[in-house]
């Protein structure tokens, strides 16, 4: 019963996280969209070009590749192999590090989220197409990350996964 429970609690955590990104995806991808049934200037061109360079490579590779999806597929694995109510319970908050982790990660996923809320209020002030231009680089880094999720998530299930720590914090 404790290791159904556990894997109950790994695909609740890793779903409602996809679905959270995915969501965002479609949300924004809506505002993306309307950016492209206005007139742009060529500068409009360049900024899109390169934020969704520098979004690729710094939301996509270096946030969700590099950090953020083996740590959250790392996180799935303990409640796997470890559960108890709080974590099979709050499965997603725990795989996305909000709770039960390093100091260090969880002054990270705290300040990374007010970031990111900050951020949203902040577009929301931003007229198109300028705002349309700057969401497709945030879509295409959370398409990324997406497919990254998914990636280590194949890789854990075939057994080829990497030593990446879920990052818990120390007990005496």
């Amino acid at each position: 019963m404790r290791k159904l429970a556990g894997i109950v609690g790994a695909i609740w955590g890793l779903g409602a996280v996809v679905c959270m990104l995915g969501y965002a995806c479609v949300r924004l991808s809506a505002v993306s969209i309307e950016a492209f049934d206005m007139s742009w200037h060529p500068w409009h061109w360049l900024v899109l070009l390169v934020n969704t360079a520098f979004m690729l490579h710094a939301e996509g590779y270096k946030g969700f590749q590099q950090g953020f999806a083996p740590r959250v597929v790392a996180r799935a694995r303990h409640i796997v192999n470890s559960p108890t109510a709080l974590t099979v319970v709050l499965a997603p908050l725990f795989c996305m590090s909000f709770f039960s982790a390093t100091r260090h990660r969880l002054l990270v996923s705290y300040g990374l989220t007010t970031m990111i809320i900050s951020m949203v209020l902040v577009f929301e002030y931003i007229p198109q197409p300028l705002r349309g231009i700057l969401d497709v680089g945030v879509v295409a880094g959370l398409v990324w990350g997406l497919a990254s999720i998914g990636t280590f998530i194949a890789r854990a299930l075939s057994g080829r996964d990497r030593d990446v720590s879920p990052e818990l914090p120390q007990t005496a």
